[in-house]
């Protein structure tokens, strides 16, 4: 698999020493980013208290940002082809900056929303330009690695700067939260600036190149499928806190643990996963979605026996953690000369499956209970992998 590039920059594959540092650039951009992204809800009610509105709005923030996220990954190689994308991710990490200082000042709700999708611009630009980025930095066989670097950042957001910005906001106000990340941020725009070497735009972008890109054999049953799995996870996860207590009869004192042995898995699962994608891709699309599946079938089945329900817990987690890199690696083999294409599709793939997930999961919970909701998303994870693998045989030799 190789990658072209548009105008004379640093070659792919840069020596090991070289693309360490720009790699821990990338896994800080991911931690920031996600940390922004993912922090209203730990501090849901005392903003809304602050800004005077039911949680439920603020809750449309984090909506919000997966809806810009979504059209700025699809959208943004289009708008910037020919811009360097080490340019262009300096200038939307500035951007996710200056959300999160207008959110920290936001006198009332719109401004808040407003600001917001500034984020959700940045945070789908990033996603999108990462898998091209990671391609230009190191060789071709050890892509799933770099991808398991950078999303690594993910994971720890997850696990650590979600919690430590609720901890701050109980302690000097979610206002300095926003700005102390906001701080964060800008850090991290001035280490991609002097760590970062540029970066071409590949030759696969634009709006022709996505329609290309879906229109090649398999990318479009490998696309459905990744967002039946999301939307699944999601689904399950988005109401995870009432399933704990009325499945597995976890009490208060037991949920926050068990939240953080899914964040200790996802951690797990991301380095784990990550180190093993390169070399057994074709198991993983079906043993990872599977997983997923499995756990929250566990869930469900695990009432009189919890400590299955706690490992399914563990499990679940770890395969999440894991299947950014999965899905990554599977596309660089789907789209091997249109990558920055093919990580665009995959972010608006990921970001339309919360929306979908979180939203049927909702109706589900209200109509069909938490069960027959779990069953559903656990059926759609396992088909969507099943699905995702028999795309791989449509591949590129």
């Amino acid at each position: 698999m190789t990658t072209t590039s548009t105008s004379g920059t640093a070659a792919p594959g840069l020596s090991r020493r070289a693309a360490w540092p720009a790699l821990l650039t990338m896994f800080l951009g991911s931690f920031t980013l996600v940390t922004a992204e993912f922090l209203p809800p730990g501090v849901l009610t005392t903003l809304a208290n602050d800004l005077r509105v039911p949680e439920g709005v603020v809750g449309l923030s984090v909506s919000a940002t997966a809806l810009t996220a979504l059209i700025a990954a699809l959208a943004l190689g289009s708008v910037f082809p020919r811009v360097d994308r080490r340019t262009l991710l300096i200038v939307l990490t500035i951007a996710a900056a200056v959300s999160n200082i207008l959110v920290a000042l936001a006198p009332n709700i719109v401004l808040l929303l407003i600001a917001r999708l500034l984020l959700g611009v940045a945070v789908g630009g990033f996603w999108s330009m990462a898998l091209i980025i990671a391609s230009q930095l190191v060789a071709a066989e050890r892509l799933g690695k770099a991808m398991m670097i950078v999303n690594g950042g993910t994971t720890v957001a997850t696990v650590a700067g979600v919690p430590l910005g609720v901890l701050l906001s109980t302690y000097a106000g979610w206002r300095v939260t926003f700005v102390v990340v906001a701080v964060l941020t800008l850090a991290t725009a001035v280490a991609v600036r002097l760590v970062l070497p540029p970066i071409a735009p590949s030759e696969g972008i634009g709006f022709a190149a996505l329609g290309a890109g879906l229109r090649a054999p398999g990318v479009a049953l490998g696309l459905l499928s990744v967002v039946a799995v999301i939307a699944g996870h999601f689904a399950g996860y988005t109401y995870i806190r009432p399933a704990l207590d009325e499945l597995l009869h976890a009490g208060p004192g037991v949920i926050p643990v068990l939240l953080a042995l899914f964040g200790i898995g996802g951690l797990i699962g991301n380095f784990l996963l990550g180190s093993l994608a390169d070399r057994r891709l074709g198991i993983l699309l079906v043993a990872v979605p599977v997983a997923i599946g499995g756990s929250l079938l566990v869930i469900i089945a695990a009432g009189e026996v919890p400590v299955l329900g706690y490992l399914a817990v563990l499990i679940w987690g770890g395969a999440f953690g894991g299947i950014l890199n999965v899905v990554q690696v599977w596309v660089s083999r789907m789209l091997p000369g249109r990558m920055e294409a093919g990580g665009g599709l995959i972010v608006g793939g990921f970001q339309l499956a919360i929306i979908l997930g979180s939203a049927v999961g909702g109706r589900g919970v209200d109509s069909i209970g938490l069960t027959a909701t779990y069953g559903l998303a656990a059926l759609a994870a396992v088909v969507g992998g099943v699905l995702l693998r028999a795309s791989l045989s449509r591949a590129p030799r």
